[in-house]
């Protein structure tokens, strides 16, 4: 059965189009990105096998061009679509932030920031300096490690705030295997930073851990 033979709530154009683009499955998305499936399997369909195949979508959209076209279905021209939407995402944010109006909500800053570092293969540390009025002054990748941790050290994150004049700073690292559950070395090196940055009058306002999701260690009362 084809897809515009289905009912058209359940139709991944419709359903987006009636209920948002949060409604939908991973799958779904990417059927509306595949438009069409192959012989015998809808878009839907193929998607779905696609999904199987990488274990989660993360591990597709960062495939390289010869991975994914080697997928029945795909090409060069889909390759290059979805490159394309990654980086048009991926600026609408950063530009959004430096509008200064983004840390009014901080969901804001944590899609942000899981845009710059869900990807990254090693552990990278990061910040976002913020002016008194928590605007974004400069988002900085730091220190990288190894997959099994970064080496951070509070005194360099101390001269970039002061060489930026910052007021405030967000705190930033990924865990690339996904799992963004702070460790007790995530809760240490965070009171570290925060005890030197109050000595020149720079708090810390959060440290995200990035994973498939993202962990507010502010929220959790981590800080």
């Amino acid at each position: 059965m084809s897809i515009t033979d289905w009912p058209a709530d359940e139709r991944p154009r419709e359903k987006l189009i009636q209920r948002g683009a949060t409604a939908l499955s991973d799958a779904e998305l990417l059927a509306i990105f595949l438009r069409t499936g192959t012989q015998g399997k809808t878009a839907v369909d193929l998607a779905r096998e696609l999904l199987d195949r990488y274990g989660n979508l993360r591990a597709l959209l960062q495939e390289d061009v010869e991975g994914f076209c080697r997928n029945h279905g795909l090409g060069l021209a889909k390759f290059a679509q979805l490159q394309a939407v990654l980086e048009m995402a991926n600026r609408h944010l950063h530009e959004h932030l430096q509008r200064g109006d983004a840390f009014t909500d901080p969901a804001n800053a944590r899609r942000y920031l899981q845009q710059q570092l869900r990807h990254k293969s090693m552990e990278v540390f990061a910040c976002l300096f913020l002016d008194t009025r928590h605007r974004l002054i400069e988002f900085s990748e730091l220190f990288t490690g190894t997959i099994d941790g970064a080496s951070v050290y509070p005194r360099e994150v101390v001269k970039k705030a002061i060489s930026l004049n910052a007021a405030a700073v967000i705190l930033a690292h990924n865990h690339p295997s996904g799992i963004a559950e702070p460790s007790n070395a995530d809760v240490q090196i965070t009171r570290k930073l925060k005890d030197a940055l109050a000595l020149v009058d720079v708090r810390v306002l959060d440290h995200i851990v990035v994973g498939d999701d993202c962990v507010s260690m502010a929220e959790r009362g981590m800080l």
